[in-house]
C-alpha cells in the first residue's frame, strides 16, 4: 500500500488526585512545558495500558494479540508439551531455547543469578537478555516445528530450508498488538517491526505542583496502652486535565499485519478490527499507578478523531500557554474552548480538509464549543463504528 493513512486521537481528561505513574523518587512524573511544570503520564504508561485493556475488556481474541517477557522459553515449552505430552518439560525448554535462538538470533539461557541450582531443585528455566514480543500465531508454529523436528532440533534446525522456515514463522501473521506497537530484536534487527503508532506523553493543560499526603495506618492488635500508629508515610499525588494524543499510521499497520490474521478475511477487516481496537483500547484505557490508593476512575471529557492522508498532527500547541482555572468551571470548559479555536486555525494553515474526515465524542456543557468541530458521536462504540468504516472505505480505494 502507498496511500498514507492517518489517525490522530486527542483526547481531554481530567483526572482527581493521583499518582498514575511514578519517577523513580515516587513522585508523578512532571515536565516543562510553556515555561511552567506540568503533570505527565508517560507514553509507555498508557501504551501498557492499552494493550492491557484488549484483552482485559475483550476487544481483541487471544490469537490477536502477542506475549511480551524473558520468559519465553516457558511461554514455547508450554505450547510444545500441549502438542506433544511426551516431551517433558526439560526437554520442552531446552528445545524451545534452541529454537527461538534459531529463529530470532537471541541468545536463550538460564540467568547466572539462578544457574546454581540447588540439589533437588528443578533447574532453572532458560531466559532471554531482555523482553522478547512474539505473536500467539508465531509461538504456536514455532511450537508445530519444534515438536516436528524433535528429539534431534539442533540437527533437524542445522537443515537450511528448516532454519529458513523458523525464522520466516517469527517474522509473519505479527498479532495487533506487534502491529501497532512494535517490536525490537536487538541480535536481529531484520525482524523489527516499526511501530504503526506514537503516542505522546500526556501532559496537564495547566501548571500543576506536586502535593504530598502524610498518612498513618493502625495496628488492629494495639491496646490503649499503645497509643500512635503502627506505620506512618507519605505518598505524592497531584491531579490535573490533561491532554492526550496518539497518531496511528494505517498504512503501516497494514503492512505490519501483512495477510492478516485470517485466510478467509479480506485485508481490510483485521486492519479495521485493530484500529477499531486501538482507539476503543487509547481512549477508554487508564494506568492503573497507586490506584487501590486513589480510586481515579475516569474518562475523557472529550475525544477528537482525525483521519488525514497528510501527516500526524498533534493540537498540544493550545496550551502553549498554559489554561488558567476558573472556580465555577475548572480547566475542561477553557481547554475546550481553546481546542475550538485552534483546530481550525491550524487546519486552515497546513491541512486538506478535502480529504480529512473528523470525529468528535464529547460530555457534558464544559464542552459545548467543540461542537461542529467535526461528526459529533453519540457515544464511544458509535465513534469506533464510523472510524472503523471510514477507514475501511479508505482501504478499498485503488491505490
Amino acid at each position: 500500500m502507498t496511500t498514507r493513512i492517518y489517525l490522530d486521537v486527542h483526547a481531554l481528561q481530567t483526572v482527581p488526585p493521583s499518582n498514575l505513574n511514578r519517577d523513580d523518587t515516587g513522585a508523578p512524573k512532571s515536565a516543562v512545558y510553556g515555561g511552567v511544570p506540568r503533570a505527565r503520564v508517560s507514553s509507555q504508561a498508557w501504551k501498557r495500558a492499552t494493550r492491557a485493556y484488549f484483552s482485559d475488556e475483550h476487544l481483541l481474541e487471544p490469537n490477536e494479540l502477542g506475549v511480551r517477557t524473558k520468559k519465553v522459553a516457558e511461554v514455547l515449552a508450554e505450547r510444545i508439551s500441549a502438542l506433544d505430552p511426551a516431551i517433558e518439560r526439560a526437554e520442552a525448554l531446552q528445545t524451545a531455547a534452541v529454537v527461538i535462538e534459531t529463529a530470532t538470533g537471541s541468545k536463550i539461557e538460564v540467568p547466572k543469578r539462578n544457574a546454581d541450582a540447588k540439589d533437588g531443585e528443578e533447574q532453572p528455566a532458560p531466559q532471554s537478555k531482555y523482553l522478547m514480543f512474539l505473536s500467539a500465531r508465531q509461538l504456536d508454529s514455532l511450537a508445530a516445528l519444534a515438536v516436528e523436528g524433535s528429539p534431534d532440533i539442533k540437527g533437524y534446525l542445522k537443515d537450511k530450508a528448516n532454519k529458513a522456515r523458523a525464522k520466516e514463522i517469527a517474522d509473519t501473521r505479527h498479532s495487533v498488538d506487534i502491529a501497532l506497537f512494535g517490536r525490537m530484536v536487538a541480535d536481529s534487527a531484520d525482524i523489527n517491526v516499526d511501530a504503526a503508532v506514537q503516542v505522546a506523553h500526556a501532559i496537564s493543560v495547566h501548571r500543576v505542583e506536586n502535593e504530598s499526603d502524610y498518612y498513618t495506618a493502625v495496628d488492629d492488635r494495639n491496646t490503649d496502652a499503645e497509643p500512635g500508629a503502627g506505620m506512618i508515610g507519605t505518598v505524592d499525588f497531584n491531579s490535573a486535565t490533561l491532554y492526550r494524543y496518539a497518531a496511528l499510521g494505517v498504512h503501516q499497520l497494514a503492512d505490519n499485519l501483512g495477510q492478516g490474521l485470517r485466510e478467509d478475511e479480506p485485508l481490510t477487516t483485521p486492519v479495521r478490527r485493530a484500529v477499531e481496537a486501538f482507539v476503543h483500547g487509547f481512549v477508554a484505557s487508564l494506568p492503573t499507578g497507586k490506584i487501590n490508593t486513589f480510586g481515579h476512575h475516569t474518562l475523557p471529557d472529550a475525544v477528537i478523531v482525525k483521519l488525514r492522508t497528510t501527516r500526524p498532527v498533534s493540537f498540544v500547541a493550545a496550551f502553549e500557554e498554559p489554561v488558567q482555572a476558573d472556580h465555577r468551571s475548572g480547566h475542561v470548559k477553557e481547554a475546550s474552548a481553546r481546542l475550538a479555536e485552534y483546530i481550525p486555525d491550524i487546519e486552515r494553515a497546513y491541512g486538506d480538509e478535502e480529504s480529512t474526515l473528523t470525529w468528535v465524542l464529547r460530555v457534558g456543557p464544559n464542552t459545548e464549543k467543540l461542537t461542529g468541530i467535526g461528526e459529533e458521536a453519540t457515544n464511544l462504540t458509535s465513534l469506533v463504528s464510523h472510524v472503523g468504516q471510514a477507514v475501511a472505505d479508505h482501504l478499498d480505494k485503488p491505490a
